[in-house]
């Protein structure tokens, strides 16, 4: 029953995969949380069959995509769609995405599933745009968001970051969508180490600078502000900032190396979720927040707290390929028969670091059947060579 699995330093070590699964994972309820809002940001299954190229258009399963997110609603999560989880910006083209929007959206309603989707401004391919190509861009995918059914997440814009002169053009831009949005929205602040052509959003590069262009834009718009999701890893900037946030305003933690004390929270408030961590955890994560809504902290913490590493080794520099691990753990849990990834991604994370995903999702107990996740991992330790 041994596994060998390759480390960093090019040397095999023995692993003895677990035969059960936590307990945990066998109990669904599609029930919502009473003391948390929690999304997951939920991956793309491609379409392995296509004959596509890691540049070409993007093919997508919509089968095995919608059954994923039918995974997710029925532990009670709700599903953040067509965000950086599924690869919008890194294979997923704006066409695919809308598609994928309307796709899920409906399935939401069928479902009852609570549902929000991303709003960028990703159609923009050209190398210059102007502020009012930003504006129309985000003006579009907006108009597909709502009349699809969803909740909009107005998400970080690379052609805004390239296009804006300073801290007054974001708020022009953000004003100008806010005071045409039907209903509140999420506000998204996504870190260059998840998109290095983020670098000084909001108009600085001085995150003390930036924060208080981002409550600004809030402070004059709170009746269309749900909430803010915050993807900055830097679990006191986040505690410090929705200590700030006007009342009504909830903080949306996208902090991936430090969520469960961010929803935690302590004597002065706490985080809900937005999470792209979550797409694998999604049924542990659902029932640890249970045990949080009977007010047991504790035992939130217990559940939670020893998925931090897995949690961080998925969303080691280079941030933003944590995809690839997102897609490994999801066929290895029999969410998808294969691993293939839209772009071809992959191939962006190195055995080591794959072995190393299936060894702490493993020790968790996330696979609802541990031995066929064995088998397929072995399978791929026999693709790259390794001695069965």
């Amino acid at each position: 029953m041994t596994l060998h699995l390759p480390g960093a330093d090019g040397t095999l070590r023995a692993y003895e995969p677990r035969t059960e699964p936590l307990p945990a994972l066998r109990a669904t309820s599609g029930s919502a949380f009473s003391s948390r809002t929690v999304f997951s940001a939920a991956h793309v299954v491609a379409d392995p069959y296509a004959d596509t190229t890691p540049d070409g258009p993007a093919a997508v399963d919509w089968d095995a995509t919608l059954a994923f997110r039918r995974h997710l609603w029925s532990h009670g999560l709700g599903v953040a769609e067509a965000m950086d989880t599924a690869q919008r910006g890194m294979g997923l083209d704006w066409p695919t995405a809308a598609e994928l929007i309307r796709r899920s959206a409906a399935e939401a309603r069928s479902t009852g599933g609570r549902i929000a989707c991303g709003v960028g401004t990703d159609q923009l391919t050209a190398t210059a745009a102007t502020l009012a190509d930003v504006r129309s861009a985000y003006e579009e995918q907006l108009a597909v968001v709502e009349e699809s059914g969803a909740q909009a997440i107005l998400m970080a814009s690379r052609a805004l970051a390239a296009t804006a002169q300073g801290p007054d053009d974001y708020l022009e831009v953000y004003g100008h969508l806010l005071r045409q949005a039907a209903e509140p929205v999420i506000l998204h602040w996504l870190g260059p180490m998840f998109d290095p052509a983020l670098e000084g959003y909001w108009g600085s590069s001085d995150l003390d600078a930036a924060t208080d262009t981002f409550l600004e834009v809030i402070a004059a718009h709170p009746d269309k502000v749900d909430g803010i999701k915050v993807s900055l890893l830097d679990a006191q900037r986040e505690i410090d900032l929705r200590r700030r946030l006007p009342r009504g305003v909830r903080c949306y933690t996208g902090d991936d190396f430090n969520y469960p004390e961010l929803i935690a929270g302590d004597e002065q408030g706490f985080s809900h979720a937005l999470l792209g961590i979550f797409d694998p955890l999604g049924p542990l994560a659902a029932e640890a927040v249970r045990v949080l809504d009977t007010g047991d902290t504790d035992g939130f913490r217990a559940l939670l707290d020893p998925t931090v590493e897995l949690s961080r080794h998925l969303f080691r520099a280079p941030t933003r390929y944590y995809k690839t691990g997102v897609v490994f753990l999801a066929w290895l849990a029999g969410h998808q028969s294969h691993f293939t990834m839209v772009g071809g991604l992959q191939s962006a994370r190195s055995l080591p670091h794959l072995a190393r995903a299936y060894e702490l999702a493993d020790g968790l107990g996330l696979f609802p059947d541990p031995k066929p996740a064995e088998e397929r991992m072995r399978n791929l330790l026999a693709l790259y060579g390794v001695n069965r």
